[in-house]
């Protein structure tokens, strides 16, 4: 054999294994498990940030009470203020309807056009201007005996469909001309009846 084609031989079959040698081998593959961490981190952050609006909202936020308690103290501030500003007298008005107590009453009759008696219970008030109260206080107190002699007239002389009305309109508008008379000057706006019973004895 030549000893040029052994070295061509050697040559090759060096230069293959070389070859071989050169080439990257393929890993295996290897069954990794992801990392836990990242999961850990974000599920501790959600837990901070739900931890950290709770005591925001707990501890920070005020509760409705305190809230109201807080807009009421503001509100009367504000109106102490402006009274104080203002401070203009407060004035009294005379116009305004005031209610006189004009008495018990209380009669057994028998109507006019019934066989029948009855017992009328009530209590009789006046209504006058503010202004006016002193003075139907003044004649009140002057003519009272006239005043109720009039008004036990007035009753023995209405029909049982006077005191049965429902709203008793007719004997009050008689019961007010009567009282007005009685004080010869036309002071009591109305009458109105505070409590009011028909009885059949």
């Amino acid at each position: 054999m030549d000893p040029r084609s052994q070295v061509r031989g050697m040559t090759s079959k060096a230069e293959s294994r070389l070859a071989m040698a050169a080439e990257p081998t393929s890993p295996e593959p290897q069954n990794v498990k992801p990392s836990m961490m990242p999961k850990l981190v974000m599920g501790g952050f959600i837990t901070v940030v739900i931890l950290f609006e709770s005591f925001i909202y707990f501890f920070m936020v005020p509760s409705a009470e305190d809230v109201a308690a807080l807009a009421e103290s503001r509100l009367i501030e504000k109106i102490e203020a402006r009274l104080k500003a203002s401070e203009t007298p407060v004035v009294e008005d005379t116009d305004s309807i005031e209610e006189f107590k004009l008495g018990l009453f209380g009669l057994s009759f028998t109507p006019s056009g019934s066989d029948r008696s009855f017992r009328v219970e009530f209590d009789l008030r006046g209504t006058v201007k503010k202004g006016d109260l002193a003075a139907i206080e003044k004649l009140f107190a002057e003519r009272e005996g006239r005043f109720r002699h009039r008004m036990t007239l007035e009753l023995r002389n209405t029909t049982l469909d006077e005191l049965k009305e429902t709203q008793l309109g007719l004997i009050q508008r008689r019961i007010l001309a009567t009282s007005n008379e009685v004080f010869e000057t036309p002071i009591l706006l109305g009458v109105v009846f505070y409590n009011y019973d028909l009885i059949e004895e």
